[in-house]
């Protein structure tokens, strides 16, 4: 590298050699990055024959958007190991901590891209609620608002990995490419969680008062077997009906209940959870969420219980909750169990 005949080179011909400015080459050596060897009768810094390879090293990791710390435990790796050790571990952790915050930026950009869309492809008289929507919609796009909502509806004291199990089916992830259909799902969604509730408190389905904390463990694992049960029949399009589906739904309420199946329950079952509160807004914009466009939208544990709650109240002769309108389901504070 070196025309010196000390096989040293100063900072003006080390920084020409590299493409890059002799402010650079001086930010690095006060850095600790790129140590000089000497310096000149005249105060210049000297550098050695490794340093042109050093510092080409130190500009390919700032490309890539390595931070200088990570860039200093970098090099301090590849000293320890020498040429043949490479600086694998640290370089390794380095660059798959940017792929992460580069995942996370692309992700963020791709809402924001279908956001506009969403605003730009609207009619001028919904651009201002919209607008408001999406504006508090944290980007990348975070499903805490969701979780605390679920968590300040469910039973008190239940138990955390069956607390867990619901809100993987009953908090969605937001897709990574959005469509702006999904984008205004999401901020509705959103918005739903965040709001208000009237009263003072949000309305609690009967079954958490008669299943208590323990018994709710039983009947959130009872009942996500008979939405499963339920989900393949609306797959196929089946209309709703006695069998393996209803036997279980039933048999979730009896086991945290600690009662027997009689027809008289069922019936009383039927009733409760048609007068237990609702919000099947919540789950249509769940369906909306995760349905990509031209997609066909897949059962929620919202459809899997009106399905099941049919099926029940057609079998007992129990009139079923004939529902609201999807603008009043919206305004209700608090889904009831699955409904």
């Amino acid at each position: 590298m070196s025309t010196s005949y000390d096989g040293l080179c100063g900072i003006g011909e080390l920084a020409e050699r590299a493409g890059v400015t002799v402010k650079t080459v001086r930010f690095y050596s006060d850095r600790g990055l790129l140590p000089e060897v000497s310096r000149s009768a005249g105060g210049h810094r000297r550098y050695g024959p490794g340093a042109l390879d050093r510092l080409r090293l130190i500009r390919s990791l700032r490309a890539l958007d390595v931070s200088v710390p990570e860039v200093r435990r970098i090099l301090a790796e590849e000293d320890a190991d020498g040429p043949a050790g490479g600086a694998s571990g640290v370089l390794e952790s380095a660059v798959a901590g940017r792929l992460r915050e580069v995942g996370s930026e692309l992700r963020a950009l791709r809402w924001r891209e279908a956001a506009l869309r969403l605003v730009q492809e609207c009619p001028p008289g919904q651009r201002a609620d919209r607008l408001r929507l999406v504006g508090a919609v944290r980007l990348p796009p975070s499903t805490a608002p969701l979780v605390r909502f679920w968590r300040g509806w469910l039973p008190a004291r239940m138990p955390a990995g069956a607390a867990a199990a619901f809100l993987d089916v009953a908090v969605p992830q937001p897709p990574d490419d959005p469509a702006p259909s999904q984008v205004l799902a999401f901020a509705r969604l959103n918005a739903l969680t965040l709001a208000p509730c009237p009263g003072t408190a949000r309305p609690q389905p009967e079954a958490h008062r008669a299943a208590g904390a323990r018994g709710a463990a039983v009947l959130y694992a009872g009942l996500a077997e008979a939405y499963e049960l339920a989900g393949a029949q609306l797959r196929r399009g089946r209309e709703p009906h006695p069998g393996e589906a209803l036997e279980g739904f039933v048999t979730a309420y009896t086991s945290a209940y600690g009662v027997r199946d009689t027809p008289g329950f069922r019936h009383r079952l039927a009733g409760q959870l048609a007068a237990d509160p609702r919000l099947d807004g919540y789950w249509e914009l769940v369906a909306e969420v995760t349905t990509p466009p031209g997609g066909r939208p897949e059962p929620t544990p919202g459809s899997a219980h009106a399905w099941l709650l049919t099926a029940l109240s057609a079998e007992t002769g129990a009139v079923p909750d004939q529902g609201m309108s999807p603008r009043q389901s919206k305004r209700r504070a608090s889904p009831g169990l699955g409904a």
